[in-house]
């Protein structure tokens, strides 16, 4: 008798308003397996899995686990089912330590009181086994964004799921984390886990997955085995078209200086060292600086220094000759656009609408607001539905969407449109193209080579070597809180650039 599905959902429908976000769709998964979950932003990927792990109920459809039908109606159902999930946005207490966050809900205690010290045994060696570090002492709010994602994932193994779903996990990893994580996938199938896998990053799937479930527009384009297909024949399936997955770019021609950094020295916020340490380098109008390194080397702190949401210990800070050094943020901003690292707590007031959102470096100018004071919301509906058709920003309610309830990588373009429509001649772009699918990807890529070859000097932060590699014009690594070194990426390649980016290999001197 052959072994039942260890999940199957089948005909499953979720509508919210103006939207059919899953329209009647199947999905098995066999048990120890790794199926990929494959779709455009909207697509309706996060929400199938939020169905799953009990987050929202479908409409219509059946859910079997192990070949029963089951009613997951909350996520402690989906626990208790032996189900785990890594949300694309965290769902971390952010004043709690690591080790809080992992044992909530399943907390073990004594007369009342809770029994820590056995739960830190066990996630020590969880993450041992696993190879995932995390500093269990240490407070949400105060690490980085992949060691936040190390916790969700030891969340999941601390409860002993065998279900595992993984939403977009690579997003905010190095390339180095993504190579540990894909091992450890690959582990914890071999141990009969079945590991539902969201991810938009073609490479990834084809390296660890068994099977692909292909979404486009809430439908089930179809399943088929890894080994059977390739990168471009997924990327039709997703998208509908060819996707040019190569980035097409002329020569850079450098003008004057835009940004002009000098020994700009940012505290930390986990240790009495230094994050950014007399840091100096120069970007020109028309070129694309790309800012390299493994997460946690001071690039999250070298940007807040320069965009203001982190003041500067020393040194200074010139853009198109204009000392900003002591700036406040508006300040700035009428030179500099900023798409942040973290979308949710830079980028957007969740709880706004999406027309709102859009207009948020801009509601104070004349033509959105009045002289009385009062917005002219006609004006402002006008820009975000520009916005939205020439940016493809997808949402149930247009407009009047609320921010929160909108897919991640709909909320990056919404950012990624309204920075960049402001034509800034400075572009500080970080992790830009973090959660977006190929097509996307590849709209993002153009935007900033246009804003580029029309005259912005162009700062990016990547953690991605393909992007690194395809986009730059020139590539400055940081090491520790310093630039390592200055590569050309006609000249490097990802071995090299690797070597720098762990610090085995330093310039002796570094002119940027």
């Amino acid at each position: 008798m052959e072994e039942p599905y260890a999940i199957e959902m089948l005909g499953i429908t979720k509508r919210f308003p103006g939207i059919v976000a899953n329209d009647n769709i199947t999905l098995q998964v066999k048990r120890g397996e790794i199926h990929a979950l494959l779709g455009e932003n909207g697509a309706g990927k996060s929400t199938l899995m939020s169905v799953l792990f009990g987050l929202y109920q479908a409409e219509e459809g059946t859910i079997r686990i192990g070949g029963k039908d089951v009613k997951i109606t909350n996520p402690n159902v989906a626990n208790d089912l032996g189900i785990g999930m890594v949300h694309q946005h965290f769902k971390l207490v952010q004043c709690f330590t690591v080790l809080d966050n992992i044992i909530l809900g399943v907390e073990s205690t004594k007369n009342g009181f809770l029994q820590k010290d056995e739960a830190k045994k066990k996630i020590l060696a969880l993450s041992q086994k696993y190879n995932l570090k995390v500093d269990p002492d240490a407070k949400i709010e105060d690490i980085t964004v992949g060691m936040q994602q190390r916790t969700e994932i030891l969340k999941m193994l601390y409860r002993d799921n065998d279900i595992l779903i993984f939403d977009e996990p690579t997003a905010v990893l190095t390339p180095q984390e993504i190579e540990e994580l894909m091992q450890i996938m690959k582990n914890l199938a071999k141990e009969g886990k079945s590991i539902l896998f969201i991810s938009h990053k073609l490479n990834e799937i084809i390296e660890v997955a068994d099977r692909c479930t292909v979404l486009r527009r809430g439908k089930c384009i179809g399943t088929v085995n890894i080994r059977d297909t390739n990168e471009n024949e997924l990327s039709r399936m997703m998208v509908g078209r060819d996707v040019e997955l190569v980035v097409a770019k002329d020569k850079a021609k450098p003008g004057d200086v835009v940004l002009d950094v000098k020994d700009m020295t940012v505290a930390s916020k986990l240790h009495h060292n230094n994050a950014v340490k007399n840091v100096s380098f120069q970007v020109h109008a028309g070129e694309i600086v790309c800012i390299a390194g493994i997460d946690g080397n001071g690039q999250t702190e070298l940007i807040y220094g320069l965009t203001g949401l982190e003041p500067v210990k020393s040194g200074s800070i010139t853009v198109c000759g204009r000392d900003i050094t002591h700036a406040t943020i508006r300040d700035r901003s009428k030179d500099m656009c900023h798409i942040p690292e973290d979308r949710h707590k830079h980028g957007l007031v969740l709880d706004y609408s999406l027309e709102y959102n859009l207009a948020l470096q801009s509601y104070y100018k004349p033509e959105f607001v009045s002289g009385a004071g009062f917005l002219k919301k006609g004006a402002i509906r006008k820009y975000a539905n520009r916005l939205i058709q020439e940016y493809d920003v997808r949402s149930g309610q247009g407009p009047v969407t609320i921010a929160r309830s909108m897919s991640g990588g709909n909320q990056q373009k919404a950012i990624i449109a309204r920075e960049l429509d402001r034509n800034t001649k400075l572009v500080v772009a970080v992790q830009p193209t973090r959660g977006l699918d190929v097509g996307a990807i590849e709209f993002i890529h153009k935007q900033l080579i246009k804003a580029r070859d029309a005259g912005a000097a162009v700062l990016l932060v990547s953690l991605e070597l393909e992007e690194v590699m395809n986009l730059s014009d020139r590539i400055l690594v940081m090491y520790e809180g310093e630039i390592a070194g200055e590569l050309d990426p006609k000249k490097t390649n990802t071995q090299e650039l690797g070597l720098y980016m762990a610090g085995a290999k330093r310039d002796k001197e570094v002119k940027a």
